[in-house]
């Protein structure tokens, strides 16, 4: 439920920063093909740059996890 949450929150600041920086005339119903790119592009980029910070994330967090572990075995002696 917890990675839910942080999953929609990210979903969410993702479609409101593209729309804001994409979507310039709110009069008409459809979106016009440059701001379609616009959005296609913008999440693209998004989508790709959080794979790549998740990935680094997992790499990173054995070690972390391991630190910690040692940092708390060296503090219970």
């Amino acid at each position: 439920l917890f990675q839910l949450r942080d999953f929609l929150l990210v979903y969410n600041r993702m479609t409101e920063l593209c729309f804001r920086h994409c979507v310039s005339n709110l009069n008409y119903r459809l979106l016009t093909g440059r701001e379609e790119t616009c959005l296609d592009s913008c999440a693209g980029k998004l989508v790709r740059s959080n794979h790549r910070l998740m990935s680094a994330y997992v790499a990173l967090m054995p070690s972390i996890m391991q630190r910690r572990a040692s940092d708390y075995e060296a503090s219970a002696a």
